[in-house]
């Protein structure tokens, strides 16, 4: 996931928040990644970016602030790109 988010926003810096590796774009943290044993913890930064997407959510488990990522599926890019648009609209 983290080259997907690379593809997607290639100027984003690397950086670590909240003690999770994370893309930021200008000053906005647009997603965390965070291992688990059974999933990765896909992080928005934003607990009402989420709700915007309830359909393409529906299949993860999840958190008011993650998405439960099934190691053996990941998010498909069009999904995290939507994600990341969200974030950054929302940041602006």
């Amino acid at each position: 996931m983290r080259k997907r988010i690379l593809e997607i926003v290639p100027d984003a810096q690397e950086v670590v928040s909240y003690g999770m590796p994370a893309f930021k774009v200008d000053e906005t943290i647009v997603a965390g990644l965070l291992a688990n044993k059974k999933h990765v913890g896909y992080y928005p930064f934003s607990g009402s970016i989420l709700k915007l997407f309830p359909e393409e959510l529906a299949g993860f488990s999840k958190t008011i602030s993650a998405i439960h990522v099934p190691v053996d599926k990941p998010l498909t890019k069009t999904l995290m790109k939507k994600l990341i648009k969200a974030r950054l609209t929302q940041a602006k």
